[in-house]
């Protein structure tokens, strides 16, 4: 879920205003969520793009330390991951299915328009600052920070974005299946 934002740092549509900043997806943006420690000397900050890619997926598996050296969190998370894999192969997902009259040509916009509100919502929960063009090649687009909120719900972003992860795991899963099903 790509954002845009004019000069100023707020939000904008791309359609109606033509000088736009992308946020290239996350990744010129930097994360500071509200449950983790402030910021050493020596700790870089991490970006948004790299935190759904890696944190939310990992904060499936809880009680295994996040600053671990990635070989030792790998070994601890392997059991976790062939359980987590086992039930949600077990398990149906809710709302994974699309109606059989839907052409397999169809589904990759299907998908990405279910998402959508999710990538709404994940920016939403989010305050944005410090918001400024960066030039990057040949073209410019936005950077800044991206703070946590306080949720209306009282759900830290990190919990609420590894139940998300969970969900769009588990349907891409089966969604996968019934797609090599259908073209195979």
């Amino acid at each position: 879920g790509a954002a845009y934002f004019d000069e100023q740092g707020r939000f904008t549509d791309p359609e109606k205003n033509k000088a736009a900043l992308a946020d290239e997806g996350g990744n010129t943006f930097t994360l500071e969520l509200s449950d983790e420690p402030p910021r050493r000397r020596g700790f870089h900050k991490k970006k948004f793009h790299g935190f759904w890619d890696y944190d939310a997926v990992n904060a499936l598996f809880a009680g295994v330390p996040w600053y671990l050296p990635n070989k030792e969190f790998l070994a601890q998370i392997e059991p976790m991951k062939k359980a987590l894999v086992d039930d949600m192969a077990r398990q149906e997902p809710r709302t994974w299915r699309l109606p059989s009259n839907i052409s397999v040509n169809s589904y990759a916009e299907i998908w990405a328009n279910e998402i959508l509100p999710i990538a709404r919502e994940a920016h939403a929960r989010l305050e944005f600052r410090k918001v400024k063009p960066l030039r990057d090649g040949d073209r410019t687009v936005a950077t800044g920070e991206a703070l946590e909120k306080p949720a209306a719900d009282e759900t830290l972003y990190r919990k609420w974005a590894s139940m998300v992860a969970r969900e769009e795991l588990h349907k891409a899963g089966w969604r996968l299946a019934d797609l090599l099903q259908k073209i195979l």
